[in-house]
């Protein structure tokens, strides 16, 4: 009676299909976040500069907006009015009440247009609003 027989294991291989597939779900996943982010910076927003002003990560699931020059409100590159606005915060607040609101305003827009986006944020129960600056410029 032979108990130990040992049987030929075949050799390991490496299954490079899965392995593909979550890197090309992950290079899409940060080409279109990378893609969203970049758009919402390039919209002509002048930022005012603070002296004090600190770097930040924006986090997933913050809502950019923004209020150009001219004084118009761009969330996710749509203009929105004032109503339309206030109408979509209050729906992402009912369902998540801690939503972090950015608020970024051209430096040369009237502080009373700042004012007035606050205004409807408060209106829609955001109560996490940050403000977004640049840093001032480097002496040479």
């Amino acid at each position: 009676m032979k108990l130990g027989k040992h049987l030929a294991a075949e050799p390991m291989t490496l299954q490079l299909a899965p392995f593909i597939d979550v890197i090309l779900f992950l290079l899409i996943f940060f080409l279109l976040t990378w893609n969203t982010a970049r758009y919402e910076a390039e919209l002509g927003v002048r930022l005012p500069t603070a002296q004090q002003a600190e770097t930040s990560t924006r986090m997933p699931g913050e809502i950019l907006i923004n209020v150009n020059p001219a004084g118009d409100i761009i969330v996710n590159r749509r203009t929105l009015q004032p109503a339309e606005l206030e109408s979509i915060l209050a729906k992402v607040t009912k369902d998540f009440p801690d939503q972090a609101v950015i608020l970024r305003a051209d430096a040369s827009v009237p502080y009373q247009k700042v004012i007035a986006v606050i205004d409807i944020c408060k209106a829609a129960r955001v109560g996490n609003i940050a403000f977004t600056t640049a840093p001032p410029a480097a002496s040479p």
